[in-house]
């Protein structure tokens, strides 16, 4: 009896436990010219596929993981993978340090897409993603396969991203996540709300964008290198670019190595730092605030005007001087036609020699 009575009252509270949610993994494989995946919380793991059409594996983990939806089909001419959540909260504990941010999410399970065509208008259907609380505890990790040449575009929430030895035209969109991008070739585009981006090898067009969150390049070439910071730092090294633009809101500047022609930078706050190992056609610099120190190659060549309301301007090279003020420098170094513009509001301005 007592034997009995201790195998019932173990089974009753076997059957007492709550349930513990088995994360699930899904493969789907999408074709298509264009392909675009949406997603609001996990993360993302972007890899070389050898197939010819995208892959993609998808694990639902979470005490409501089994909630998610997964939804196919066209989406404003892109053959579209969207991850549908039952919730206008969602929680996701790897969340970090943001604790919440919020999103306007579509009934269909897209957003965050270019709407500069006009061709549709985002819902008011805002979503709160939060570290902890009530709400929707699910998230849905993915790894997607991308073949030679595809054309992507991945729009995710939360949830810290990588990418790896990709070679086609790939757009990675984030609200809130740490992008990291190794060995890829071809177009790459990553845009983050918040978040650090970091790029090592890669060539082709790149163009990067964070609202907050600093920016690391190295080993990058191609035709064009944009980089749009609100706040935070740009830095890098060997950077190989027809055309380079930084815009950095706040946050300084500081590059080694680089070749490019035609450089443009606009740095709201912060010191900024060039380091060129070949002559420049065309250099702009405009600094709000914070010291300026170009390095350019012995032959360098070109017209010069140097500009900074408050700080010394220092010069290793020979400069015959057209015009000359305290704080005002315009004249010639060496021989050639380039253009080199520097202007900064308060901070010491030095062209060096490298």
């Amino acid at each position: 009896m007592r034997a009995s009575r201790s195998t019932s009252l173990a089974l009753a509270a076997l059957v007492a436990l709550p349930a513990v949610a088995v994360a699930q993994t899904e493969h789907r494989t999408i074709s298509g010219n264009r392909v675009s995946i949406y997603n609001l919380a996990g993360r993302l793991d972007v890899r070389a596929a050898s197939s010819g059409n995208v892959t993609v594996d998808v694990t639902r983990a979470g005490r409501d993981g089994a909630r998610l939806e997964l939804a196919t089909g066209e989406i404003r001419g892109s053959q579209a993978l969207r991850v549908i959540y039952p919730s206008d909260r969602i929680v996701y504990q790897d969340l970090g340090r943001r604790g919440r941010i919020q999103l306007n999410v579509n009934p269909d399970g897209t957003f965050d897409d270019d709407q500069r065509d006009g061709s549709w208008r985002r819902r008011d259907g805002r979503v709160e993603i939060t570290d902890s609380g009530s709400g929707l505890e699910a998230h849905a990790d993915m790894v997607v396969g991308v073949p030679k040449g595809q054309r992507i575009a991945i729009h995710w929430g939360a949830g810290n991203a990588q990418i790896t030895n990709v070679d086609g035209d790939l757009r990675v969109s984030v609200a809130a996540s740490r992008v990291t991008s190794q060995h890829t070739r071809g177009r790459l585009s990553l845009d983050t709300g918040s978040g650090e981006v970091s790029v090592t090898d890669a060539q082709g067009d790149l163009k990067l964008d964070t609202g907050s969150g600093g920016v690391t390049v190295n080993g990058v070439h191609g035709e064009n290198l944009d980089i749009d910071t609100g706040s935070g730092s740009v830095s890098g090294a060997d950077v190989d670019a027809r055309s380079l633009t930084l815009d950095v809101g706040s946050g300084g500047i500081k590059l080694d190595r680089v070749n490019a022609s035609r450089v443009s930078v606009d740095a709201g706050s912060g010191g900024t730092e060039l380091g060129f190992v070949a002559t420049v056609d065309d250099l702009a610099v405009d600094a709000g605030s914070g010291g300026v120190t170009i390095r350019l190659p012995s032959t360098q060549g070109g017209d010069v005007d140097i500009d900074t309301g408050s700080g010394g301007i220092e010069s290793d090279f020979a400069v015959q001087t057209t015009h000359i003020e305290r704080n005002h420098l315009r004249g010639r170094i060496g021989g050639g036609n380039a253009r080199i513009k520097i202007e900064s509001g308060s901070g010491h301005v030095r062209l060096l020699k490298n």
